[in-house]
């Protein structure tokens, strides 16, 4: 059964960055992001959870992420729109015809 999607919906331009380490001269690394793609998207919130952090409340908001089918999108890559990061989870085809990605993602909220 195909999936009807409207690309039309895909309103959000998103850069999609991928962690790089970068020797931190001690033996260790430190974590850099690098833009790899800026895709078109459409974002779907899913759900919210309020946390508290050292007395301060914050969050983790849920969030289906629509792109065009494309190799090279994988979990622990995150969407910058902006200041928003939305950290990738599991990407998945949904109805294997290699149109679409959806990206099960997490945007923290401070």
């Amino acid at each position: 059964m195909a999936l009807f999607f409207d690309p039309g919906s895909m309103t959000a331009k998103l850069d999609l960055e991928a962690p790089e380490a970068v020797p931190d001269g001690q033996g260790g690394a430190a974590v850099t992001w690098e833009v790899t793609a800026t895709l078109w998207a459409r974002i779907e919130p899913v759900s919210f959870v309020v946390e508290e952090q050292a007395a301060a409340e914050g969050g983790t908001v849920s969030h289906r992420i629509w792109v065009r089918f494309r190799d090279g999108i994988s979990a622990g890559q995150r969407f910058r729109k902006g200041g928003r990061l939305f950290l990738v989870k599991l990407v998945h085809d949904p109805d294997e015809t290699r149109r679409y990605l959806v990206c099960q993602c997490e945007e923290e909220t401070r």
